[in-house]
């Protein structure tokens, strides 16, 4: 059986009879200095840099992936 997690957590009994849990630290997106990914601001993904743009909401710039980025209109020619 392979663990759901990243990290192998240890637990040990305390002496009420609560179980205390110890899990490793870090983070499960790697090194969070990389920013290769980003959160899609309306689907909440995660993907990379590359597959989107940056949109203005409430005078921040949020990234939006391409698939729920607007599409522009085509004008009739």
């Amino acid at each position: 059986m392979t663990p759901a997690l990243k990290y192998e957590a240890d637990s040990i009994m305390a002496s009420d009879g609560l179980r205390y849990t110890f899990k490793g630290g870090g983070s499960p997106f790697k090194d969070s200095a990389n920013m290769g990914t980003m959160s899609c601001y309306r689907c909440g993904l995660h993907k990379p840099r590359a597959l989107g743009s940056f949109t203005r909401f409430l005078n921040q710039r949020t990234f939006v992936c391409q698939a729920c980025a607007p599409q522009p209109k085509k004008s009739p020619a």
